[in-house]
């Protein structure tokens, strides 16, 4: 089995984040970058079925060269090779569309994105992915069996899990509970050294065109002070939340 685990370059969620250009470009400056979550839980599935049934796996990136360390990372976890495309990630379909080239020329028999990135959170490109290339999809997958060219799945739901069985090719959605987090592996010294000898192919972007733009960034309004009020002091409180809050 040939599997591919699309992996987003996403920024840590405990880096301060600013804005330049009167707030229209990210700042990068001083932020940590990591691999996605649910691509991280996808990764790590692909790792059991890599070693359980003998699959190959590769990752591939829609990316510059800043995101070779992300995927050296993915890589001395157990990929056995990595693909970057060599252009910005500026949208969903864009990003979609560049990566339907490396599946379709892979033909590979299951493909693992995360459900969303952390840093836009659009949740657009395996769906997007999935109707490119002809494949089933399941979104919101949180646990994940093959056998031959069937697959089994169980993916969240409004209100409870909802099972599925589906045929390869296939791509899916991950979140957690595809593995949970005590499942997540961290490279060892080996992995690392290893992974400086797996190949990394940088591919040039087939140009495809964006259908989004960012116009300009927001940060949230900072919180409020905090008012307190004695708890024997009911009246006042009850005030404060109709006049002043506007809550009742």
């Amino acid at each position: 089995m040939k599997i591919l685990v699309c992996i987003s370059h996403v920024p840590d969620t405990t880096s301060k984040i600013n804005f330049t250009d009167n707030d229209t470009q990210f700042d990068t400056n001083g932020v940590q970058f990591v691999i996605n979550p649910n691509d991280e839980f996808g990764l790590t599935r692909a790792m059991w079925f890599k070693e359980k049934q003998n699959a190959t796996v590769d990752i591939v990136n829609v990316g510059g060269a800043e995101t070779e360390p992300t995927l050296r990372k993915a890589l001395a976890i157990g990929a056995d090779s990595a693909i970057r495309i060599n252009t910005e990630a500026l949208d969903g379909f864009q990003v979609a569309k560049e990566l339907s080239v490396i599946a379709k020329e892979g033909n590979y028999d299951l493909i693992i994105a995360g459900r969303e990135s952390i840093d836009y959170n659009g949740g657009m490109v395996p769906g997007m992915l999935a109707s490119l290339i002809g494949a089933s999809f399941i979104n919101t997958c949180i646990s994940l069996e093959i056998e031959g060219d069937s697959a089994t799945a169980i993916r969240e739901i409004d209100g409870g899990k909802e099972t599925v069985t589906a045929k390869l090719p296939l791509v899916i959605g991950g979140q957690k509970g595809l593995v949970e987090e005590s499942d997540l592996r961290i490279p060892n010294m080996r992995g690392i050294m290893m992974a400086r000898k797996k190949p990394l192919d940088v591919k040039e972007p087939q140009g495809a065109s964006t259908e989004t733009k960012a116009v300009s960034f927001e940060k949230p309004a900072p919180k409020g002070a905090v008012k307190l009020i004695s708890p024997d002091n009911l009246d006042e409180l009850i005030d404060l939340l109709h006049n002043e809050a506007k809550a009742i």
